[in-house]
């Protein structure tokens, strides 16, 4: 584990990809992707092992009994599409339903699940919790960002001036390098915290200057970010 703090608050990183916040008591997570063999088979792609979401909840469960918090929240693609959010296994299900009902939970939607039931952001202690980091100071997910460290390829969380994006939580989950236009617009310098078997903090280079505020030019025009 490893703890850091981003606009005057205290946080621990996981190696599992979750981010605990002790002041709020809170664990967060984003893009579990739940689902996602089911979609994948659903629409004529890869067959893939049916277990990663009955594996990511066991993994949820752990987290939030060793942090012991009392809050879940959830930054977007918690399900790998709306229908999957209704075609989870029985056991998938009856797992969720009881984190739900012992965690105060909050859902924030995703690009994958738009029609969930949940909120679009949520702004705790002057941060802004959503899916698409936007206008900081804010804590989000989406991209899935990796660093290559030793020659292995990890999911890892960036932590930036005004931004703090979260490593995809769920099994079966693709990413996008650190290295990538679209992250190093909005981390341009900073830190990355890999996950796995342990966490570890590492400095992130400064990016090429004709990237820089790019990000910010994008929303100008209109134009999406890359969609994971």
């Amino acid at each position: 584990m490893t703890a850091f703090t981003f606009h005057g608050q205290s946080f621990t990183a996981l190696p599992t990809g979750a981010l605990h916040w002790p002041a709020q008591d809170a664990l967060l997570v984003a893009d579990l992707h739940l689902g996602k063999s089911e979609r994948m088979a659903r629409r004529g792609g890869a067959l893939l092992p049916p277990y990663e979401t009955q594996a990511t909840l066991a993994r949820l469960a752990n987290d939030l009994h060793s942090t012991r918090a009392q809050r879940l929240i959830a930054l977007g693609d918690t399900f790998d599409d709306d229908a999957a959010a209704t075609a989870l296994p029985q056991e998938a299900s009856a797992t969720l339903n009881q984190i739900a009902a012992q965690h105060e939970t909050v859902w924030i939607t995703g690009n994958h699940d738009p029609q969930a039931s949940g909120l679009p952001d949520l702004t705790l202690s002057g941060l802004t919790l959503r899916h698409i980091a936007a206008q900081g100071p804010d804590i989000s997910g989406h991209y899935h960002p990796k660093i290559t460290l030793a020659g292995r390829r990890l999911p890892a969380f960036l932590v930036g001036a005004d931004h703090l994006i979260l490593p995809a939580y769920g099994a079966y989950t693709g990413g996008l390098d650190a290295t990538n236009p679209a992250l190093t617009a909005l981390v341009p310098k900073g830190h990355a915290i890999t996950t796995g078997t342990r966490t570890r903090m590492v400095p992130l280079a400064s990016s090429c200057p004709k990237y820089a505020g790019g990000h910010a030019r994008h929303a100008r025009r209109g134009q999406r970010p890359p969609q994971i």
